[in-house]
């Protein structure tokens, strides 16, 4: 009988890890799939970032302690819709605010990430998406989490398409969600 017992619990466990990694599978991890590589040069990331006929370099301010990070990587970076758009589009580099690893700012200048974090680019709270055109000027920013993955994906069509030229993000959502009701 102790042996039934045994290979039914190791049937409901088979079949419990299946559902599990059956689930998992539609997300996938945001350092694999949704960052790129980078040696923390990002005067040399705008010239890849101009041969790989990308629209901009995003940077992704995060602490480690930051919840509202946390989230955005477990809920929106992850997923797959929303990597495919921004590696077709962005060149994608996370940065620890908090961080003494040198970097080269897009003027060519040695620094650390936090100087560049909060000094360079005034990062007080995270997470922030800062988004650069390939001059490496900052064309758009956004701090916090965004309310879904489809929130940031208008982000970055706000981006490449354009649109960060003749209006602010929040009225370009305020246009998306018009549009979206009817």
């Amino acid at each position: 009988m102790k042996l039934v017992k045994f290979f039914l619990f190791l049937l409901l466990f088979a079949i419990i890890s299946n559902v599990a990694a059956a689930t998992n599978e539609t997300v996938k991890d945001p350092y694999q799939y949704f960052f790129n590589e980078t040696w923390g040069d990002f005067s040399e990331e705008v010239t890849n970032a101009k041969d790989g006929n990308k629209k901009a370099i995003l940077v992704f301010f995060e602490m480690d302690e930051c919840p509202f990070c946390h989230w955005m990587k477990e809920n929106v970076l992850n997923q797959p819709s929303v990597q495919a758009y921004f590696r077709q589009h962005f060149l994608s580099f996370p940065l620890d605010i908090e961080g003494d690893i040198e970097i080269v700012d897009f003027a060519g200048q040695t620094m650390t990430q936090k100087h560049f974090a909060t000094k360079i680019n005034r990062v007080r709270a995270t997470p922030v998406f800062a988004i650069f055109d390939l001059n490496g000027k900052r064309i758009a920013r956004f701090t916090g989490r965004t309310s879904s993955a489809e929130e940031f994906l208008w982000l970055g069509e706000y981006v490449v398409d354009g649109h960060y030229e003749k209006m602010s993000f929040v009225k370009y959502k305020r246009m998306k969600k018009k549009a979206k009701t009817g």
